[in-house]
């Protein structure tokens, strides 16, 4: 394999506040933090035997890199959030909501589809899928 999927990169304004909102949501960790840029991992990539995983299999973490703008229109690509499967999913959209998440409608009908469309404190869209394995 000539490449592997080594970050998602998440263009905002305060990469600080948006890399620690993401950390906390996700129980992540930063690994890196400048002024323009956070890195964000799970807590098994920082294990011992995280080093043992080869590299095709490890998974991507998040990058917060600053931009000029501010986000103008829906997002193209989004991340999906699912709880465990005996986790409450109208909890942690609360939770969720607690940490200043917000639900947003982007053309979903509300009525018939299972999960939350949510935004981050900066406007960025995601999902809340129902429980999975």
């Amino acid at each position: 394999m000539a490449v592997r999927w080594y970050s998602i990169v998440v263009d905002c304004k305060d990469v600080a506040a948006q890399g620690r909102w993401w950390a906390e949501v996700l129980d992540w960790r930063v690994i890196y933090e400048a002024e323009d840029e956070v890195v964000i991992v799970p807590p098994r990539a920082l294990e011992e035997r995280a080093k043992d995983i080869p590299l095709d299999e490890q998974g991507p973490g998040l990058v917060f890199v600053t931009v000029p703008e501010g986000k103008t229109v829906k997002n193209r690509l989004h991340i999906d959030l699912a709880p465990g499967p005996d986790d409450d999913h109208a909890a942690e959209v609360a939770r969720l909501e607690g940490m200043g998440a917000k639900r947003v409608n982007i053309g979903q009908d509300e009525a018939t589809v299972p999960w939350v469309v949510m935004a981050d404190p900066e406007g960025n869209e995601f999902c809340v899928l129902t429980p999975r394995d």
